[in-house]
């Protein structure tokens, strides 16, 4: 009995790794857009780190 359960237990897990492979590959589209778009809005929110120094202060007037 120990090992029809074991082998239940081998089929199951087999089968949601088949599951979940097949779910990646019919929705892979939709993934690459969606950490795309993540990715976009991660470089939007990082800082310009190309600006010169002397743009600080180009709003004094001496």
């Amino acid at each position: 009995m120990k090992i029809a359960r074991f082998v239940l237990k081998i089929v199951a897990l087999s089968l949601t790794v088949a599951a979940s492979v097949c779910c990646i590959i019919a929705y892979w589209d939709k993934i690459a857009a969606f950490f795309a778009g993540i990715g976009e809005k991660l470089e939007a929110k990082k800082p310009c780190c190309c600006h010169s120094e002397f743009d600080d202060y180009a709003d004094w007037d001496d």
